[in-house]
């Protein structure tokens, strides 16, 4: 089932231990799923009418439901069967490997199957596939992950479950003054004390970048518009690459010499072109309530 409950995404994820739901589970988190591992089946229904009432705070889960649940997973069967009955649309996700990387990686992690009695790793194995037969047959989709790099992994997940590459990937654009120390969780800094300073127009000196007078000065300066078209540029090429290597945060650092005037504008107007961009931004200014304003 595939429809959708007023907006919200209800995605199931099960399949045989070791394959990587753990790992699958994480990456849908990161792209902003509501996230429950070891769902017990008796209370699916419950959590799904719990999210629908959260007036869209909550509008896609991931449930991973498995045979961990011993007793209680024998019940999925009914409760998916409950859902279709109330037209409580879903998804299943059905993850899988070959038996000998699945004995590899019980055998490299040391933990023990749920189903293993004793040692019998193998046998414990093609016991759950056979448990898990009848839903691997309804599941939507089906990921064989034994030749699969956890970096690949989130690629097909990313693919397969991401409204848009950019979902779950949240820029942070700080502005600060150098004179109160820089931003420790930086991953790129840009120094703008070069820009012309309105520090020095005695209209402007207490006034700071949020104000009209200051934005026209800093952005009406040919230096400044020249710096922030290479800058959106660099921006623009980088991003992309660091969403494709699995970062879900960047946190960029806009420095002046008070972070008042011109680190303020600029980390305004460099946030709103990449929220333009489509990208999910916040915007921070650190040192603008300090009122330092010499240059």
């Amino acid at each position: 089932m595939t429809e959708e409950n007023n907006g919200l995404h209800v995605l199931i994820i099960t399949g045989l231990s070791g394959a990587g739901k753990t790992q699958t589970i994480n990456c849908l988190e990161d792209m902003g799923y509501y996230c429950v591992d070891n769902m017990p089946p008796a209370l699916l229904r419950k959590f799904i009418d719990l999210s629908l009432q959260s007036e869209g705070k909550i509008d896609k889960v991931a449930l991973v439901i498995d045979v961990r649940g011993g007793d209680f997973f024998h019940n999925l069967s009914q409760s998916l069967f409950e859902l279709e009955e109330s037209h409580l649309a879903y998804e299943i996700l059905f993850l899988e490997a070959s038996d000998e990387v699945l004995v590899r990686r019980f055998k490299e992690s040391r933990r023990r199957h749920p189903l293993a009695p004793g040692d019998r790793l193998l046998d414990a194995i093609r016991m759950e596939r056979n448990v898990l037969a009848e839903l691997r047959g309804r599941a939507n989709v089906i990921l064989d992950t034994s030749g699969t790099t956890p970096r690949q992994l989130k690629e097909k997940l990313t693919d397969l479950y991401s409204g848009s590459e950019n979902d779950g990937f949240t820029i942070n654009v700080v502005s600060f003054g150098y004179k109160m120390g820089i931003p420790l969780d930086c991953d790129l800094m840009m120094d703008v004390r070069f820009l012309p300073n309105p520090f020095y127009d005695p209209l402007m000196t207490k006034q700071t970048g949020e104000d009209e007078d200051v934005i026209r000065y800093v952005l009406g300066s040919e230096i400044t518009k020249s710096f922030a078209r290479r800058y959106l540029n660099l921006l623009k090429f980088l991003i992309p690459h660091y969403i494709r290597e699995g970062k879900t945060n960047l946190a960029i650092s806009i420095g002046c010499t008070g972070g008042q005037h011109r680190s303020v504008v600029l980390a305004n107007y460099i946030g709103q072109q990449l929220k333009n961009a489509g990208y999910k931004v916040i915007v921070r200014h650190r040192d603008i309530a300090k009122h330092q304003v010499e240059p």
